[in-house]
């Protein structure tokens, strides 16, 4: 019974994280009064770090979930739900990393320039628009998964 919670829970809880963190926090930050390019830089390498140690805890949690109550994930519930792992996976392996030490940088140019101008969120590298598009497959996949193994269990 709480693999069925589970099942049916994780999957709206981690897209609403993203949806949260990603596409409303995100680019408000960089409008507040103030915020520089670097500091915004930063502070999104934090957020984003600590939301995907979150996230892999909740794909873990699904994954545990599904191997007791396998029966309610359809293949196409499972590979949205494997989609979505192997995203996160890209994220924390290979682009979060890359894209840190371009921070580093930035927080190294902060302090030897002035960086007191507010500035617009602008999008600089291939890795931080790999990173979105990644997001944005797990804003698609997350809900669908969730509503079809929800379908599973009302049937």
């Amino acid at each position: 019974m709480f693999a069925l919670v589970l099942l049916t829970m994780l999957p709206f809880v981690w897209f609403g994280m993203i949806v949260a963190i990603s596409f409303i926090e995100t680019p408000l930050k960089f409008r507040a009064p103030g915020m520089t390019h670097a500091l915004g830089v930063g502070i999104g390498w934090l957020v984003f770090t600590a939301l995907n140690y979150v996230e892999a805890l909740l794909a873990a949690a699904i994954v545990a979930a599904w191997l007791f109550a396998g029966e309610l994930v359809s293949a196409m519930a499972g590979a949205l739900l494997i989609l979505s792992i192997a995203a996160l996976g890209l994220q924390m392996l290979v682009l979060r990393p890359a894209m840190g030490q371009r921070t580093k940088a930035l927080a190294q140019t902060a302090v030897t320039h002035d960086g007191a101008a507010p500035v617009k969120a602008k999008i600089g590298t291939a890795m931080h628009i790999a990173y979105i598009a990644s997001e944005g497959l797990k804003v698609l996949a997350l809900p669908i998964a969730g509503i079809l193994i929800v379908l599973a269990v009302a049937a």
